[in-house]
């Protein structure tokens, strides 16, 4: 995914935007990382507009040597920093982001799931070619589930045609389990 020019965002609170419209059609056409602003549902890279990236986008993408974060200084912004900043702003940003990570790396479009009380909305192809199949949900192996919230997450995710997961995040390097749920008759 590197590429040879480094696209250059601007860290803002807890948003990196790509000011550039340039770089921000190609950043965007590369997988439909950000989002547009002023665009609600861009259909393709054909707009003139900078880019929001969400925290976890930024620091896939600067970990990835595709994008350079500067922060409101001009100083250049380190994986490290931008991950202990997320840390310190989002609960459960480390587990979000591996999940975040393992989903993109195997090839899948991965967006926010906020809108449907999910933690991600995944695509295989992409957002507006597809509805997203899937609503993915982070949990650490140690956290306590309560059946009623897995009902209400199956009730939603049914009721919106998408099939509904729990991403297990263990401790340290253990693999992330994945679990999906399917409505069944019987």
């Amino acid at each position: 995914m590197s590429s040879k020019k480094r696209i250059r965002g601007r860290l803002l609170g807890l948003r990196v935007i790509v000011f550039n419209h340039d770089d921000a059609r190609r950043l965007y056409g590369m997988g439909y990382y950000g989002k547009p602003l002023g665009i609600a549902k861009p259909r393709d890279t054909n707009f003139e507009a900078p880019l929001e990236l969400s925290l976890v986008e930024a620091l896939y993408l600067l970990e990835k040597g595709v994008l350079e974060i500067v922060d409101e200084r001009d100083n250049i912004v380190s994986v490290e920093s931008l991950f202990m900043r997320g840390e310190k702003s989002i609960p459960k940003f480390g587990l979000i982001y591996k999940v975040y990570k393992e989903l993109r790396d195997r090839g899948y479009v991965v967006r926010s799931g906020l809108k449907f009380g999910a933690d991600f909305a995944v695509y295989e192809k992409g957002p507006g070619l597809e509805h997203a199949p899937y609503l993915v949900h982070v949990l650490e192996t140690s956290d306590i589930i309560d059946p009623l919230e897995i009902v209400r997450a199956g009730r939603l995710s049914h009721s919106v045609r998408k099939a509904f997961i729990l991403a297990l995040v263990g401790p340290g390097k253990s693999p992330t389990r994945y679990i999906i749920f399917r409505w069944s008759k019987l």
